[in-house]
């Protein structure tokens, strides 16, 4: 077939919408990218307003799943669990969820359309933050039709066409959905043996009301609040979003216009439709999360237990931070430092509620989970600071300090530091892996994530480093002097004969006949985390210039980094995905698809050899990131992967959230407008700037010649205008001085 009739007709399989000449940025999110993944967790199309507590998404498990078990109500968590579920039917079985067949299914951001039970119901909803409302059509309105309203665990109500019930979605936490129908039933009531009862009221396990419309009805809408401090709460989140009409299109318009706000702070020309479509797409996603739990002023949180007074400052969570350190708080940072301010201090708040004044690392809706490794919150802290955002610093300081010295590093734990690997790190600067046969001894290891002790010595390191920083802010010159000194213990594991970061044991031997590709166990995680010995060999993110001297100098690390985009897996798929699942989207033994490997591409920057990072940026995003089903690599979470992609799209990225600066990449994009506060404006040209045309001919930053692979937050925060002359042909002098490269600690 021919190439491009058969890429056409792939884009309209999996494309939901139409581009015009006046397409909108909301009209270029496709919610569908990465419905389906490679192998773990796909993404999944979720209809949200930015950073809001309602959010749905389809009840299947990915795109190729026959039936949707119901339709959704609200997600509580993200990419896990879900609260109460909606079924239809015009069946005579009852059951309290009514799996159906899916067709002609449409989502946007803001609203979602479907056609169910064989085409014979038209599904349509729109959100708003805290409600949402339903319309269901009936395509043969001869046959009655029955709603039912389902809760797993909680209390449940039917009176007429009012319904409300509550969930339980931890030991200290519920939430509460209240909802009204615009056509009343003939019989409503409790689900009982399949029959609709006249019982209206229960609180079990698994309960489910019906309602029962007569035959005629042609259409019916069902509109709801949720909240999470009480059901009469979310009757006014209902009201105050929605007043007291059922009008789809006005919820749905609102939706519409408020993500076209939201994503108009980025605005660019040029490139394909199929790039700004991955663009767009990628920042709707960096809103998916944190959500703002604030309802009128007050919040609960399940951190204590208890409901708040928010005093003018919204509280957020659900954030894993591990993945979103890197990118997505930098970028908000840059665009919305008055909402990464408010989340912040939500997590300072958190530290206080949790009675242990820990920095948290996964706040979720139910609490801090502690998943993953070390203590990233303390980058996003120093980011902010260095970039002036106003935030308690003081108090920042010591919740993150509490939260690396008192808390376990242990990975997935939540306990204290305790007296194995937690001393051992404070005596000796590395954690220490297990020789072959050697039995755990710690009991705040846990059994399958093991200790992971090369990566949790290299993020701790990197942690220590952001808390000399913010010392630094504030002035405090021996905790500067103190954590700065700490930062280097990444040196500790280094490996000279094989210049790779190596497992050592608690005597200070390399572990023998170590394999950086294989060795581990699942997930490496005996001696990494979810990656192997390659990923973790550029795991030094705030001291690229002192690994490089490490490898023997810039040349010697540019060789290093062609050859890890070179080095063959060493296995074949299955065997190698069957023991590091999360390295999927490989270029050689790079991985595009988890989080660790985001800032590999620019290293090349810090090597004396940009033009090189320009080309891995553009293969890098030419190959994994795409506009069809399984258009992301891996694992999304959340705006920890996507995040990369809205930066390097834009032709810059913050490989270090510390230092206020961002290496220079490659745009795909020739003219881009990112908004900042204050009516400001990055304004980036990238002239001739095409899918040949990647490399960096010659460049100027607000008229001055600019021949740096890099630029500073203070370079641009008062707006700016960078403009790169680019070409077919590298220019390998561009960028490549000595004196040129970006910022890092100081060598050792």
């Amino acid at each position: 077939m021919n190439h491009k009739l058969n890429s056409l007709l792939a884009v309209l399989l999996i494309t939901p919408f139409v581009v015009s000449a006046e397409t909108a940025p909301v009209d270029y999110v496709n919610p569908y990218i990465g419905s389906i993944s490679h192998l773990l967790v796909p993404c999944f199309p979720t209809i949200q307003l930015p950073n809001s507590l309602m959010r749905i998404y389809p009840t299947r498990g990915d795109y190729t799943t026959e039936m949707l078990d119901g339709l959704p109500m609200v997600v509580t968590n993200h990419r896990e669990r879900s609260a109460f579920r909606l079924s239809v039917t015009q069946g005579e079985e009852l059951h309290r969820i009514i799996p159906v067949t899916w067709d002609n299914e449409r989502i946007t951001p803001y609203d979602y359309q479907v056609q169910v039970a064989d085409n014979t119901i038209d599904v349509r909803l729109a959100v708003s933050h805290q409600s949402a409302i339903y319309e269901l059509s009936f395509r043969d309105p001869a046959k009655p039709a029955t709603i039912l309203l389902y809760t797993d665990n909680g209390r449940i109500q039917v009176d007429s066409r009012y319904a409300s019930a509550s969930q339980r979605l931890s030991k200290n936490m519920k939430i509460y959905f209240a909802g009204e129908f615009d056509v009343v039933p003939e019989k409503s009531g409790l689900l009982q043996d399949g029959k609709i009862s006249d019982k209206w009221i229960t609180e079990e396990p698994r309960a489910c009301a019906a309602l029962r419309f007569p035959a005629g009805t042609k259409k019916i809408c069902f509109r709801y609040g949720i909240s999470l401090i009480s059901q009469e709460q979310a009757e006014k989140n209902l009201i105050r979003e929605q007043g007291k009409d059922f009008n789809l299109a006005k919820v749905a318009n609102a939706g519409r216009k408020e993500w076209n706000e939201t994503l108009s702070n980025i605005l660019v020309l040029g490139g394909t439709d199929d790039q700004k479509t991955v663009m767009y797409t990628a920042y709707y996603r960096t809103f998916e999360r944190p959500v703002c739990l604030s309802e009128e002023g007050r919040y609960f949180s399940a951190f204590d237990g208890k409901v708040h007074e928010d005093e003018g400052k919204p509280f957020y969570t659900d954030d894993w931070i591990w993945d979103t350190y890197r990118a997505a708080h930098p970028l908000r940072a840059l665009i919305q430092p008055k909402k990464e301010e408010d989340i912040i201090e939500s997590y300072l708040r958190m530290a206080e509620q949790m009675g242990t004044n820990w920095m948290p690392t996964f706040p979720e809706m139910t609490g801090d989970t502690r998943r993953m490794n070390s203590n990233h919150g303390v980058a996003m802290v120093a980011d902010a600071l260095w970039k002036g955002l106003n935030l308690d610093a003081e108090r920042a300081f010591e919740y993150c300090r509490k939260g690396i010295e008192d808390k376990t590093l242990a990975p997935w734990s939540g306990r204290p530091a305790g007296d194995g690997i937690d001393k051992f790190y404070k005596e000796h600067g590395y954690i220490p892996a297990l020789a072959k046969g050697e039995e755990e001894t710690d009991p705040n290891v846990t059994g399958f994530e093991k200790r992971q002790p090369v990566a949790v010595t290299l993020g701790t390191s990197y942690d220590e480093w952001c808390l000399s920083r913010i010392a630094e802010f504030l002035g405090k010159k021996d905790e500067t002097a103190k954590y700065l000194a700490l930062s280097y213990n990444y040196r500790n594991l280094w490996n000279a004969e094989t210049r790779f970061f190596h497992p050592k044991d608690k005597d200070g031997n390399f572990l023998p006949d170590f394999d950086y590709r294989f060795g581990g166990g699942i997930g490496a995680r005996e001696a990494y985390d979810e990656n192997n010995g390659w990923t973790y060999r550029w795991d030094v993110q705030h001291n690229l210039a002192d690994l490089a001297s490490l490898m023997g100098g810039r040349e010697e690390m540019a060789m290093e980094l062609d050859r890890t985009f070179a080095e063959p897996m060493g296995r074949g798929k299955r065997e190698f995905y069957e023991q590091l699942p999360d390295q999927t989207g490989n270029i050689g033994q790079f991985t595009m698809a988890n989080e660790p490997s985001l800032h590999i591409p620019y290293i090349y920057n810090y090597a004396g050899v940009p033009w090189k990072t320009q080309k891995r940026i553009r293969q890098c995003l030419d190959t994994w990131f795409r506009n069809d089903v399984m258009g992301i690599p891996g694992d999304e979470d959340g705006g920890g992967l996507t995040s990369f992609v809205v930066f390097s799209s834009l032709g810059f990225y913050p490989v270090t959230p510390g230092f206020p600066a961002y290496n220079i990449g490659s745009p795909l994009f020739s003219d881009i407008r990112v908004k900042l506060p204050g009516g400001k404006e990055l304004h980036i040209i990238a002239k001739g700037s095409s899918r040949d045309n990647k490399y960096i001919q010659r460049a100027t930053l607000n008229g001055k010649t600019w021949d740096k692979p890099w630029f500073s937050h203070e370079d641009i925060k008062n707006g700016a205008t960078l403009i790169l002359e680019m070409g077919s042909q590298p220019n390998k002098q561009w960028g490549s001085a000595e004196n040129a490269t970006p910022p890092s600690a100081p060598l050792k």
